[in-house]
């Protein structure tokens, strides 16, 4: 990692992700994780304020470590017991089959270089009846912002550190093998539009 991705990058992703905008959508987000769950793309820890009691177990996942002191004063105010491991969830991950019962995306699918092998791997470890929650943001129903996404795009991925704004989250997760429970398509207020087309929902195992 160079300077600015290992120094600066985060703190702007951690100060930028925290607004109280992003805060309700994550606490609406993860109100119905339950039981032993997976968070990947744990980031700078941000999601660990709004898991309900209801989850009994936490496996945090992300390829880098980042703000390492600001994460372990996070892990410590939460009461449920958390694990990390550092891995790219694209690549097989270290778990059985059918292993949770919720796993998590928040704002990661964008940054994952190989999105769909991330997605088989979710499906793979989610239990038959377990639920997939995410909150991504993506590419744009409407033909005019997405063009402007597709041409900012390359801009972004080198200011944002590998991150895409022009991802078609929704037909990602369902070329994977799951199905929608719940789909909610909005833009997020206070954000540019090409930043802010989001993606959250509920999906199950096809």
């Amino acid at each position: 990692m160079g300077l600015y991705s290992k120094y600066i990058f985060p703190r702007i992703l951690d100060w930028s992700l925290a607004t109280a905008t992003v805060r309700q959508q994550r606490r609406l987000s993860l109100a119905p994780a339950r039981g032993e769950t997976l968070e990947i793309g744990f980031g700078t820890g941000l999601n660990l304020p709004y898991y309900p009691k209801e989850v009994t177990r936490l496996m945090v996942l992300d390829p880098e470590r980042m703000l390492t002191r600001r994460v372990a004063s996070r892990i410590a105010l939460s009461p449920i017991p958390i694990s990390q491991v550092q891995l790219d969830a694209s690549r097989r991950l270290p778990f059985e089959d059918s292993s949770f019962d919720t796993v998590v995306t928040t704002l990661t699918l964008c940054s994952i270089a190989d999105a769909g092998a991330a997605l088989a791997q979710m499906r793979r470890v989610l239990k038959p009846e377990g639920r997939y929650l995410f909150l991504e943001h993506g590419r744009s129903d409407d033909a005019k912002t997405r063009r402007r996404q597709d041409l900012y795009n390359p801009l972004q991925k080198i200011i944002a550190c590998g991150c895409n704004v022009n991802r078609p989250i929704d037909l990602m997760i369902e070329e994977a093998g799951f199905r929608f429970v719940k789909l909610d398509r909005f833009v997020m207020a206070d954000t540019p539009r090409i930043l802010g087309e989001m993606y959250r929902g509920i999906a199950q195992k096809n």
